[in-house]
């Protein structure tokens, strides 16, 4: 039989068709021994009932926060802040990729004073691996928080990572806050010209902030 002829043609097709039915069915036969469907399915299902505790960790949490910043006494803030920071914890064992509950447990340790560790929790948060979980606007926050416990450290070397924290919270539009602190910053270096820079945008933004107003008074004077 000639090679260029129709009949010659569609047999190679059908040959070719055939071998590749063939393939499938011992692929999926092979998928169907080993279960590996339902392996799958099983693994996706474990994920969100870990997802899901960790959620239901993260809220009470927050919750146990929002209590201690209302508690009537310091020591009865610091247990419920010691409290969150231990669902916190629980929230991370299941989901350490969630950067909400690395930042949930910053804002604990930070309540109960202890400023290096929250700001270990921050840098978490903010590593490639959970920045991902947030939006621009929780990464903008994120940053503004950590910029604040490196001012509250007060060494050189965490004022100038403040300043580029703070650079790039404003940049997400964290707001007058984040240029407030900024100029708070420059400040601290003595660069006086980029403090009131970032006042006087601070009060463009919120011209009712009467620390920016101040602080340019104060440079001004």
């Amino acid at each position: 039989m000639d090679e260029t002829s129709p009949d010659h043609r569609a047999k190679m097709w059908f040959d070719i068709f055939l071998q590749a039915v063939i393939m499938l069915v011992t692929v999926f036969m092979f998928l169907a021994m080993h279960n590996i469907p339902q392996k799958a399915l099983s693994k996706l299902r474990f994920r969100n009932r870990k997802n899901l505790r960790a959620k239901q960790h993260f809220v009470r949490g927050a919750q146990l926060l929002g209590q201690a910043r209302s508690a009537p006494s310091r020591s009865a803030a610091s247990s419920l802040a010691q409290d969150a920071a231990a669902e916190a914890d629980k929230a991370i064992l299941l989901d350490p990729r969630d950067a909400a509950s690395h930042i949930l447990k910053a804002l604990a340790l930070d309540l109960q004073g202890f400023k290096t560790s929250a700001l270990d929790s921050l840098d978490v948060a903010l590593s490639p691996l959970a920045a991902k979980s947030l939006t621009d606007l929780e990464r903008g926050d994120a940053l503004f928080r950590r910029a604040e416990l490196k001012f509250a450290l007060s060494r050189r070397g965490r004022v100038d990572s403040a300043i580029d924290d703070l650079t790039q919270a404003v940049k997400l539009s964290c707001g007058a806050k984040a240029l407030l602190l900024l100029g708070q910053c420059y400040e601290a270096k003595r660069s006086k010209e980029e403090a009131a820079k970032a006042y006087e945008e601070a009060l463009e933004m919120e011209p009712t902030l009467a620390a920016a107003r101040e602080a340019l008074d104060r440079l001004g004077s």
